[in-house]
């Protein structure tokens, strides 16, 4: 803090410099060496501003894509299009079938795959993992509805060829509406009802009891799991009154989803 300074006699008081003037009222000089006003820079931006072709740039210069619900492409994704590169365009489509085929419940040739992608002499984990990543954008994309004009615009962006992002939307464009409706139906599902066994026993007499003379109602239920997961079977036996109840909640609850739908 600077103090007053008195006056000698014969001797012009000192005026303290601008850069301590400043210091003590802890303002700043308007000097390029102290930072003025057209030296500062805003620390946060105005808003998100459009990148090229369909990608996003945040506030904090990180691109986001429609594919990805508008957030950030995940890391794993971004190390995997080297990986597509390496396979030819022709090849990276008729991988691609498989791929959409496995995603709408029919059954994908791993055999076929790896042969489609033996001349880029790719590992093991290398296909697998080209397999998850082409699933990955084929059902995100179908998810968030990005039509295919802008999903090849925004995979040329993360690093794909031309070629091959040309190729991977034309068999996404023939799939679209038929993966949106696939996982339409699989959505908030965990696991799927495949077919239900009843059989009833009137049993009148046992070892155990006299006389019985009560039905008993045995149910096996086969469980999907998942959209492509294997079967379950579970089985339950009730008694006369307990199957009526749980018929009748069933009815109700039908009646509620078709009301609904």
């Amino acid at each position: 803090m600077l103090r007053g300074c008195r006056a000698i006699p014969g001797h012009a008081p000192k005026r303290p410099s601008p850069e301590l003037a400043a210091a003590a009222d802890g303002s700043s000089p308007q000097h390029a060496g102290w930072g003025g006003p057209s030296a500062r820079l805003s620390s946060s931006s105005a808003g998100a501003v459009p990148g090229r072709g369909g990608g996003i740039r945040g506030a904090a210069g990180d691109m986001r894509f429609r594919f990805c619900g508008d957030l950030d492409c995940p890391d794993w994704v971004l190390a995997e299009i080297s990986t597509l590169a390496k396979i030819s365009s022709v090849k990276l489509k008729l991988i691609c079938a498989q791929v959409l085929r496995d995603l709408l419940g029919g059954s994908m040739e791993y055999e076929k795959i790896l042969k489609l992608t033996s001349d880029a002499k790719l590992e093991s984990g290398d296909v697998k993992a080209t397999i998850a990543v082409l699933g990955f954008i084929l059902s995100s994309a179908a998810k968030h509805g990005v039509d295919s004009e802008s999903l090849s615009s925004e995979l040329q962006q993360l690093g794909l060829p031309k070629e091959h992002a040309s190729g991977l939307c034309r068999s996404y464009e023939e799939k679209q509406s038929s993966l949106q409706d696939s996982l339409r139906a699989a959505s908030l599902r965990l696991s799927q009802l495949g077919s239900v066994c009843w059989r009833v026993d009137y049993t009148l007499s046992s070892s155990e009891l006299q006389e019985v003379h009560e039905p008993l109602v045995h149910l096996t239920f086969t469980v999907r799991e998942g959209q492509q997961g294997s079967t379950v079977a579970v089985p339950m036996a009730v008694s006369a009154d307990k199957f009526r109840v749980l018929l009748a909640e069933l009815k109700q609850a039908q009646a509620l989803m078709s009301a609904l739908s």
